[in-house]
């Protein structure tokens, strides 16, 4: 039985959400980030099998007909995936798992995975949203200017989630989304999974 937590975080191009995720993960032992396969192009600085696992269309096709993928979506034109077995082996070890994906993606894990916890952030405003894609110069104005426009239909999916960061200031951002983490961790059913023995025993039955 998993008794890693999963977490599926989304937000608009942006938001700020891998930054998030990044210094999380400096700050919290036993939390990985699932890596996704992506047919996209490597970013500069980006390594295969560490930011993601890069494959042709064809390769991630064939792994959509084997069943593979937890959740798959199609992003700017590029398709974007979940592996379903490496996700299970990585909670069955005890580690808490965060799936950075949009919000198609977050939409199917959550219809299979009910227990996951959902974490939605959200920019301060429009102007910050915009500012910030222009600040990452990663991509294409004409780029720029899709991802704005995504941006409403990303933020019209927000109810949908447990949580709502708001990432104005970076580290209360980042320590809201901390004690996300670390009060999952000690949410009953988890920590009986965990000290099972510990718990008959100080209930006298063991």
């Amino acid at each position: 039985m998993p008794i890693g937590q999963l977490f599926v975080i989304a937000a608009p191009s942006g938001a700020g959400k891998t930054s998030l995720v990044a210094a999380l993960l400096a700050r919290l032992p036993a939390l990985v980030v699932s890596i996704s396969h992506t047919t996209r192009q490597p970013r500069p600085g980006e390594v295969d099998g560490r930011d993601y696992h890069f494959v042709s269309t064809s390769q991630f096709e064939e792994q959509i007909a084997q069943g593979d993928f937890l959740e798959h979506a199609n992003v700017f034109g590029n398709l974007y995936g979940t592996n379903r077995d490496a996700l299970l082996l990585q909670l069955t070890q005890g580690l808490d798992v965060i799936l950075e994906i949009d919000w198609q993606g977050a939409a199917q894990v959550l219809k299979e995975w009910p227990d996951a916890l959902s974490i939605f952030i959200l920019p301060p405003s429009r102007e910050a949203l915009h500012a910030r894609l222009i600040g990452r110069n990663q991509d294409h104005p004409d780029v720029i200017q899709a991802r704005m426009a995504e941006a409403d239909e990303t933020l019209s999916k927000a109810p949908q989630f447990d949580y709502w960061i708001v990432n104005d200031a970076f580290e209360v951002a980042l320590d809201e989304l901390r004690a996300i983490v670390l009060a999952s961790r000690q949410r009953r059913a988890r920590v009986e999974l965990q000290h099972e023995r510990l718990l008959k025993m100080l209930l006298g039955e063991g």
